[in-house]
């Protein structure tokens, strides 16, 4: 079996997450505020080592404040132009040190993405569209966003409703048996 194939979506995934997809096409329709807030209070329930919540985010609305939507635009790299027609850029930002003993969290990372992950399924459920992005310059983001020196920008990310609500009906996906490993890495776990 090849470890890239073309496949529809399973139907045994959740409706959220096999409809979930990475628009590059945002409506010109601002994103209310109290949904934004929705978003976010999903991201703050995310798990984290020792509930530490080492996540941040800067985010800035195309409609409400341009000043600061440029801010963060101007550190979205060329090939992800297309997100700045997005009506909301954010960048998503983890504190590098336990807050409880400031010693490095090594997990923030981690635990940030899963915060985003959050984010992006509470989204999904609003009709909302979240891209996220490594192509962004961090160090920029970083100075011209004022992000202090231990923590760490990650991903930007562009969210808003997209002009298809639907997901292409084939994603080119790793077969399972490429990912999954049981026991050691390397076993294929179907053949247990």
């Amino acid at each position: 079996m090849s470890t890239e194939q073309k496949i529809a979506r399973p139907e045994s995934l959740q409706p959220l997450l096999r409809k979930r997809y990475s628009t590059r096409s945002f409506l010109d329709r601002p994103v209310d505020l109290e949904i934004l807030g929705r978003l976010f209070e999903a991201a703050r329930w995310a798990p984290s080592c020792f509930n530490e919540q080492p996540w941040r985010f800067v985010i800035a609305a195309r409609h409400a404040n341009r000043e600061a939507f440029d801010a963060i635009a101007s550190t979205i790299v060329s090939g992800n132009s297309w997100a700045l027609q997005a009506p909301v850029l954010g960048i998503a930002i983890a504190n590098l040190s336990f807050a409880r003993n400031g010693k490095p969290n090594r997990w923030a990372q981690y635990d940030t993405g899963q915060a985003m992950a959050h984010l992006t399924f509470q989204a999904q459920a609003e009709g909302i569209s979240v891209h996220q992005m490594g192509g962004f310059d961090a160090p920029k983001a970083q100075q011209v966003l004022g992000i202090p020196a231990d923590h760490d920008a990650i991903a930007a990310f562009a969210l808003g409703y997209p002009t298809d609500p639907e997901p292409p009906p084939n994603a080119s996906r790793r077969d399972l048996e490429s990912i999954l490993f049981l026991g050691a890495y390397g076993e294929a776990w179907r053949s247990h």
